[in-house]
């Protein structure tokens, strides 16, 4: 459950919003939104933290892929900012409102080989993705606008999800991060893996 913000927070039916809807439903969809808002600037502050805390013989692939990564993200959230304000409300992207919004924790790996990093990005990829579909098919029926600009992210976030997850494939389309269910299990399981391969090359 998310937590009540003390400060800024997008609430209350907006005076107007976009032909078609009305104010009830542009102040639905804009709080849909607003927690897309939230995990896709999480999310980019996320990829850059990895970005700059990688390690080991992947760091310079790791590195370099994840930047156009940040930068896409990036965009994204802006999309989705101009969205809620294009719908009549006031998008907040204050760190304190996200923080005291969001429903999930900080991302909780430190300095670490690339490799175990992108076992921990696979259960962030998953979630973000997973919300993103949820939000798609709450605003399908209301705003086909909304759900087609979700629907674009959504499809580029698989991708660099798909990204990611090649890392952690074997041969035969096993993933090392199997069966983990937090960071801390998908860092460790990945590592595991990578150090087995390490050993019998």
């Amino acid at each position: 459950m998310a937590k009540e913000s003390k400060k800024l927070k997008a609430s209350g039916t907006p005076s107007y919003t976009v032909p078609g809807l009305s104010n009830e439903q542009g102040a639905e969809v804009a709080a849909i939104l607003q927690n897309r808002l939230n995990a896709l600037t999480d999310l980019h502050l996320t990829l850059k933290h990895v970005h700059w805390n990688v390690v080991g013989p992947h760091f310079i692939a790791v590195h370099q892929m994840l930047d156009p990564q940040v930068d896409a993200v990036r965009e994204m959230s802006d999309a989705v900012a101009e969205r809620i304000a294009t719908l009549g409300m006031s998008p907040i992207g204050t760190p304190g409102a996200l923080v005291a919004e969001r429903d999930w924790d900080d991302y909780s790996i430190g300095r670490a080989g690339a490799i175990e990093h992108l076992g921990a990005l696979d259960l962030v990829y998953t979630g973000v993705i997973k919300d993103h579909r949820s939000a798609i098919e709450a605003t399908g029926e209301i705003d086909p606008v909304t759900e087609d600009l979700l629907t674009g992210q959504a499809g580029q976030l698989e991708q660099y999800h798909w990204f990611v997850r090649a890392h952690l494939e074997t041969a035969g389309g096993e993933l090392s991060t199997a069966g983990a269910g937090t960071e801390q299990q998908a860092t460790r399981k990945a590592g595991e893996r990578a150090g087995v391969k390490r050993q019998s090359a």
